[in-house]
């Protein structure tokens, strides 16, 4: 008789790797890894061996770069999503992606159970668990930081467990920055970071830039468009979404952009700090925005901001599977149908500086915006508005200076 199958989320970090031997021991799983590829780069070289050595049966490496680039990246770019006002949900809008291909590989292989390895204090379980819910509520879940029978607490434990199976690896027990990367963006967590107090290693810390004082002295020029919202150009170079991020992380790495210290409410109740690199995306997020400006109407920019903040509380929580964040997303599109043109800027020690934008769609007219007395505009026409615009206002201290003599 086979064995049931689970399919583990797999990295290539220690913690995977010694669940590999901990889920055949504990629960007698054929085990399958899927690593899923957002954009890490090198961090997937030597996977396969890696699984293998450690007893997995098979190894999946899943590039779903782009779908994350168009699918989740781009509709968070187009909600001007941000969480708590800094962050801009670079591990957040990967899980969900992560959890669909998790249990397509899942079906695929006829998998009773998928395996994560992310911690019980964290957002990563919510995330990953509420996708494949959302997508696969018969599917059984182990999160072994949660499960009795992980009882591996440290890197040494995990280490010298994985050596008593026949594994050794080239991991050390030395600490380092607990990381998440991916094309967006890299975060770190751990050592001084996790006291407030202290001011962060960037000499030591950074990976995908510098900080804005070893940014060049002279300031660098980029042009964009856009066509409905989505990011089509760079200096006149048409590229699909994935290679605008790229670029986009090279010149904003160089320029010192996109470096953020945050200390943020954890779904669970807590707050954490980390140190955020996202410089392709705060450039994108920021040239979106400068195009926006001129094509909104007040009312629409207005209900665009809220919604956005809700579009960045969902993604953040792991609901991206859900009849909210679709119908936000509806709305949200429907506001990009004429955001198309132009958005210049320059890029300086830290900074995005507007240099121009323009649009077939502008809603900026010249004639209704100079100082000068145009035949669209009659100034006396404000009197009026104001009369009633303020009429309860004048209402209520009439009636307090009456209560008042």
């Amino acid at each position: 008789m086979s064995k049931e199958k689970v399919v583990l989320a797999y990295s290539g970090g220690l913690d995977t790797t010694a669940l590999i031997p901990w889920l055949k021991e504990n629960y007698d799983y054929e085990v399958i890894c899927c690593c899923i590829d957002c954009g890490q780069g090198e961090e997937l070289d030597g996977l396969e061996e890696r699984a293998k050595l450690s007893g997995a049966s098979k190894l999946y490496i899943e590039d779903i770069t782009d779908e994350f680039c168009d699918e989740y990246i781009v509709p968070c770019v187009q909600a001007h999503a941000v969480y708590e006002n800094k962050y801009l949900l670079g591990t957040s809008m990967a899980r969900p992606g992560i959890a669909k291909r998790l249990v397509e590989v899942a079906r695929k292989e006829g998998a009773t159970t998928i395996c994560h390895g992310a911690t019980g204090k964290g957002n990563d379980q919510i995330r990953f668990e509420l996708g494949i819910k959302a997508l696969a509520p018969d599917l059984k879940i182990i999160a072994a930081w949660r499960d009795d029978k992980w009882t591996l607490n440290s890197r040494e434990e995990e280490i010298e467990y994985c050596k008593q199976h026949g594994i050794d690896l080239p991991f050390s027990a030395d600490s380092s920055y607990s990381r998440d990367r991916n094309l967006w963006h890299i975060s770190h967590e751990g050592l001084e970071l996790e006291d407030p107090a202290n001011e962060p290693n960037f000499e030591h810390l950074l990976v995908l830039g510098v900080t804005p004082e070893k940014a060049p002295e002279e300031g660098e020029y980029v042009t964009m468009t856009f066509e409905k919202g989505v990011p089509k150009s760079i200096n006149g170079k048409e590229m699909k979404v994935s290679d605008i991020i790229r670029e986009l992380n090279r010149l904003g790495g160089k320029h010192g952009i996109g470096i953020v210290d945050i200390v943020e409410n954890r779904v669970v109740g807590m707050k954490s700090r980390g140190v955020y690199e996202t410089p392709g995306g705060t450039i994108l997020y920021e040239a979106h925005q400068q195009l926006e400006e001129l094509i909104l109407d007040r009312e629409t920019t207005e209900m665009k901001i809220n919604l956005g903040n809700k579009f960045a509380q969902i993604v953040y929580e792991g609901k991206w599977f859900s009849p909210l964040r679709e119908s936000i997303q509806a709305f949200i599109e429907k506001t990009q149908e004429y955001v198309t043109g132009e958005v210049k800027f320059k890029l300086y020690k830290g900074n995005i500086i507007k240099a121009g934008t323009k649009s077939p769609y502008s809603l900026y007219n010249e004639d209704l915006a100079s100082f000068t007395t145009g035949d669209m505009y009659d100034h006396h026409d404000a009197e009026g508005f104001i009369t009633l615009f303020g009429l309860s206002t004048k209402v209520r201290a009439l009636k307090h200076q009456e209560l008042n003599k």
